[in-house]
């Protein structure tokens, strides 16, 4: 038998950031969980229940970083949401959902780079990336694994105002 009908599943409520640095460039990890791609992404991650997006949102990006440096340039007033592909649904999650509903954030970096720790997370989190860097927000689509994609066009549309080389 298949998994599970996507369909009858609900989305994760969840945040994502783009975190730009001084220079206009954005920050991206390649996932450590997918090696038989290059899966690069923005950081996100699921909010808690009966937590605030906000909150969230720099819980997550401590988490997965270590970066608390940060002043907030703008968000996405509604959810942006994706699928995940089928194939995976009984994978991600537990199985327990379809894809993901985010509330998605910009985000000045105004720390140094030496405070970004993502092979020693905060919290004694496991590492969620390989490796990361700055990247020119004109390269970020193409980096993201195809069922994101729409989301970061979204993203590079609405936050083009605070990145280098947007065009």
């Amino acid at each position: 038998m298949g998994g599970p009908d996507s369909a009858s599943l609900r989305y994760r409520p969840a945040v994502g950031m783009m975190l730009l640095n001084r220079h206009g460039e954005v920050f991206v990890g390649r996932r450590i969980d997918m090696p038989e791609m290059p899966a690069w992404q923005m950081p996100q991650g699921g909010v808690d229940p009966g937590e605030d997006p906000w909150p969230a949102a720099l819980r997550e990006l401590y988490e997965e970083t270590n970066i608390r440096s940060v002043e907030k340039l703008a968000e996405v007033e509604e959810e942006l949401c994706y699928d995940i592909p089928r194939e995976i649904i009984g994978r991600a999650w537990g199985g327990k959902y379809r894809g993901q509903c985010q509330k998605w954030y910009a985000l000045r970096f105004t720390g140094k780079d030496s405070e970004i720790d993502i092979a020693h997370p905060a919290g004694g989190h496991k590492p969620e990336f390989a490796e990361w860097r700055w990247e020119r927000l004109v390269s970020v689509v193409r980096l993201v694994v195809p069922f994101k994609r729409p989301v970061y066009e979204r993203l590079v549309k609405d936050f083009a105002r605070f990145a280098r080389d947007a065009t």
